[in-house]
């Protein structure tokens, strides 16, 4: 052996020792989400920004949004990325939670949560969301998103929500099954769970709440103990998060803020059909907004803080402004 291909050798072993001893270190962070929406999560992981931080995820998935926020303030995951609820607000007033930023945005032209109706109540005149008052609607749990979306809904149609018999079926594809079924007259749910059964012709496509009334739909957050006492962990996760949600962005979003296809885009939709378990044709017709820098609607959130204390959900009173944590969420401009 030559003493040029002896200290290429022990090159290559130290960068192997060197390769191995990163991964040995990378701190395991749990992640709470709903598979089909996790997203910049999966981008993270794929483009190796997790690594790049010393990070290697675990992702805990769930079939509603509000047990993820009962797991992240229990400990059970380090964060948790989902849709705002009114059991994400009452655990955040009570001091365990903390948003620390923006995700998923309702805006029209994006495809994030979804009002179906049943063929049978189709047929029989549903033919719009104007027309759910008096009809059975699925959902996942009272307090739930999707019982915001029905909110918005019946203020901007001036219909009485207390109409609508609320059905709490405690998970997307129950809810989804119920209007299959036919025994419930809608669904409201996100967009991968319900556009098969739309596609093949269960259940009837009424709109999406993007394009009806645009919100502030899901934020990543974390326990207040983390919050405070694992800084540096928490900006870890938030820098290889910022950069995935970035590559969200700039593959689905034109310049206009509209829904349009850019030349990243199949090589994003591979990872997210990867991670999914989705092919990526039936991805591209139910994809969330998502601003470049993960920034929050904070006006929002104080708006939906005040609507589901309207309808006695919340019973602690609190700041709302608190419960976003300004060390690591950034606002939209001009709020």
């Amino acid at each position: 052996m030559t003493q040029r291909t002896t200290r290429l050798t022990r090159a290559a072993v130290i960068l192997s020792v060197l390769f191995l001893s990163s991964i040995a270190s990378a701190e395991t962070i749990k992640i709470g989400t709903q598979k089909p929406v996790g997203g910049p999560l999966y981008i993270a992981d794929a483009k190796g920004y997790y690594a790049a931080e010393g990070l290697t995820p675990e992702y805990v998935f769930f079939e509603a949004g509000e047990p993820i926020a009962v797991a992240v303030a229990s400990g059970a995951v380090d964060f948790g990325s989902a849709g705002l609820t009114g059991g994400f607000y009452s655990l955040a007033g009570a001091g365990q939670l903390r948003i620390i930023a923006g995700q998923t945005h309702e805006v029209p032209s994006f495809h994030a949560n979804t009002v179906a109706a049943s063929n049978k109540a189709f047929e029989a005149g549903l033919r719009s969301v104007k027309d759910l008052a008096g009809h059975s609607v699925a959902i996942t749990q009272i307090g739930s998103a999707f019982h915001y979306d029905l909110g918005l809904l019946a203020d901007k149609y001036h219909f009485d929500l207390k109409s609508i018999r609320l059905m709490p079926l405690q998970s997307n594809p129950n809810a989804v099954a119920a209007v299959v079924g036919n025994s419930a007259d809608a669904v409201v749910t996100i967009a991968p769970w319900v556009t098969p059964a739309i596609q093949k012709g269960d259940a009837k496509l009424l709109a999406y709440i993007g394009d009806e009334s645009p919100w502030q739909l899901s934020v990543s957050f974390t326990a207040t103990k983390t919050a405070n006492d694992k800084h540096d962990l928490v900006e870890r996760f938030l820098r290889a998060l910022r950069k995935a949600t970035h590559d969200y962005h700039d593959a689905f979003t034109d310049a206009a803020g509209r829904r349009a296809d850019q030349a990243t885009a199949p090589a994003i939709l591979t990872i997210l059909a990867k991670y999914t378990g989705q092919a990526p044709e039936a991805l591209t017709t139910s994809l969330g907004y998502m601003d470049a820098e993960a920034r929050i609607d904070a006006q929002d959130v104080m708006h939906q803080v005040a609507w589901y204390r309207a309808q006695g959900m919340l019973k602690t009173e609190f700041n709302a402004e608190d419960i976003i944590d300004k060390r690591y969420a950034v606002s939209l401009p001009g709020q």
